[in-house]
């Protein structure tokens, strides 16, 4: 699945425009790498999300395609 999808469908970023534009801008970071949007995500993959003050980073646990509301904190768990 391509990061900017990922990071939509597991509610880490609201919307996947918002999520290619970060990427774009060199905010994400995949496994300590600046990452594009058409990224293939892996499970087992470290995200370091810069977006706001704090960095946020997640450790991608399964991948998925669709997913509910309740469901998309089970795509990750928080690392930092």
């Amino acid at each position: 699945m391509r990061l900017d999808k990922y990071l939509k469908v597991s509610r880490l970023i609201k919307r996947r425009t918002v999520a290619n534009e970060a990427c774009d801008a060199g905010r994400v970071l995949v496994n300590s790498k600046v990452a594009r949007a058409s990224y293939e995500i892996k499970e087992n993959d470290v995200i370091e999300l810069n977006l706001g003050q704090k960095p946020f980073t997640v450790r991608v646990v399964k991948v998925s395609e669709h997913v509910t509301k309740d469901g998309a904190a089970d795509l990750y768990s928080v690392v930092e």
